[in-house]
């Protein structure tokens, strides 16, 4: 399904979003982090921190600094490989769920209050 906005609509709906977030008592995440965990819960495993470098176009350290942060707030966790050490996993959790489905939810609701 298409879905069909004017430009001045996508900004205001992208402007309603980030209100949101800001007042929120969540995490509030930056958009590379918000990337970072949408690829993690949108996209099928297995996630490493080597893979998520290519797929975003920027450096493992970036990567892990993200992660390191995301991590703290419990929403994604890491391991190592057991079949191959060198890499990292990045596991989803589910208070990562619970954000990303109700960052899901605040979308279609601001989504719903744009003036036509």
């Amino acid at each position: 399904m298409a879905v069909n906005l004017r430009p001045v609509q996508a900004l205001q709906l992208w402007q309603q979003i980030a209100l949101a977030e800001v007042r929120d008592d969540a995490p509030d995440l930056t958009l590379r982090q918000t990337a970072i965990l949408l690829t993690i819960y949108l996209e099928p495993p297995p996630h490493t921190v080597r893979g998520l470098a290519a797929h975003l176009g920027v450096t493992k350290p970036v990567i892990t600094r993200a992660l390191d942060t995301m991590g703290r707030m419990g929403l994604v966790s890491r391991h190592r490989d057991q079949n191959d050490r060198r890499n990292v996993l990045v596991k989803r959790t589910v208070e990562g769920a619970l954000h990303v489905e109700r960052f899901g939810d605040l979308i279609i609701a601001k989504a719903a209050e744009l003036p036509l």
